[in-house]
């Protein structure tokens, strides 16, 4: 499905995004000013270019329930949450953020990456009275600071510290949306201040959900079995992940941030790579970055790339290097 321009970038000062963001503004014109506005709790921004998808049917949630790391048996309606699929060796490969209205499960997923997951949904049918379809023609998402108001459009909840909501909207009343609009870049910082990892762009192939903090937001630990669930119970039960997210603050001595991908490095040898960046409007130039679990938390690291100067960066830890050990049973 082709991807839509909003039409929030005919707006005064829009700047449309680049990469996996186009489509919607980066800002409109004042994006340090747009955090702040978010902080206190005003305006919205226009997440249109996600991919949205509706699954009806009576045997929807028992089926989703099978399928994914969450717990979705007994699941009430206006109920939001995150959903993980995995391949058989646990890592990664689709993320789902939804809401149930009783009759259909809502949710919205990476600009893009409906296709492939419908395609591997349907497969997964066989007897299930459920029925897939991708809505991204007719709906888009918006976020707005703070709680949504009883008896307004459907909604998920944030889950993820930005303390927001996500609002899935007709698409032919976006331009119609009354208040300040911020960009994807603002909305970004403060995605980033949370530690709120973004699939494909703070993941790769090899991402399992217990190295980015995944555990208990999208992963159920106590539900029956799923596809990849060994991986995800072993390393939680045995403690010490592959790898860590992080939070890095970069020291701001060059105008540019990292771009995704860019190595970290601890002294002469790379530890990891940059997921994605942004200027906060309070903490400077931050990122987040996937990084070996054995990197010493206290160390200076470095992001590296070819043609470009070294940034140093300090580490924030988002997930406990030994997370999982305190379920560990002891002799």
């Amino acid at each position: 499905m082709s991807r839509k321009r909003s039409p929030l970038l005919d707006r005064p000062g829009a700047v449309e995004a680049d990469g996996v963001d186009a489509g919607v503004a980066a800002h409109y014109g004042t994006d340090l000013r747009e955090q702040r506005a978010l902080t206190a709790g005003n305006g919205f921004v226009d997440l249109s270019h996600r991919d949205v998808v509706t699954i009806t049917g009576p045997d929807r949630l028992t089926w989703l329930h099978a399928l994914t790391t969450q717990y979705f048996e007994g699941f009430k309606p206006g109920t939001s949450t995150t959903a993980l699929l995995l391949s058989p060796t646990g890592h990664i490969e689709h993320v789902m953020y939804g809401v149930d209205d009783g009759e259909t499960f809502w949710l919205h997923t990476e600009p893009g990456a409906a296709a492939a997951m419908i395609e591997w949904l349907r497969k997964m049918v066989f007897m299930s009275r459920v029925e897939i379809t991708d809505v991204t023609d007719d709906y888009a998402i918006i976020w707005r600071p703070g709680q949504a108001a009883e008896g307004g459009p459907l909604t998920r909840s944030g889950e993820d510290s930005l303390g927001g909501h996500e609002v899935f909207l007709p698409r032919a009343e976006l331009a119609g949306l009354e208040g300040p609009a911020a960009g994807i870049w603002a909305y970004e910082a403060l995605r980033i201040e949370a530690g709120a990892p973004r699939f494909g762009l703070d993941t790769d192939e090899r991402a399992i959900p217990n190295e980015v903090g995944w555990l208990g937001v999208g992963v159920h630990l106590n539900k029956g079995c799923y596809r990849g669930q060994e991986t995800v119970a072993r390393v939680h039960n045995l403690g010490r992940p592959p790898r860590r997210l992080v939070r890095l603050h970069l020291d701001g001595s060059v105008d540019h941030l990292p771009a995704h991908g860019y190595a970290v490095r601890s002294g002469d040898k790379q530890v990891g790579f940059i997921g994605s960046a942004a200027r906060h409007h309070e903490y400077g130039p931050i990122a987040l970055a996937l990084v070996k679990r054995n990197v010493d938390a206290a160390a200076i690291l470095e992001v590296v790339a070819e043609d470009q100067p070294t940034v140093t960066a300090t580490q924030e830890l988002l997930v406990d290097p030994e997370v999982g050990l305190h379920v560990r049973s002891r002799l």
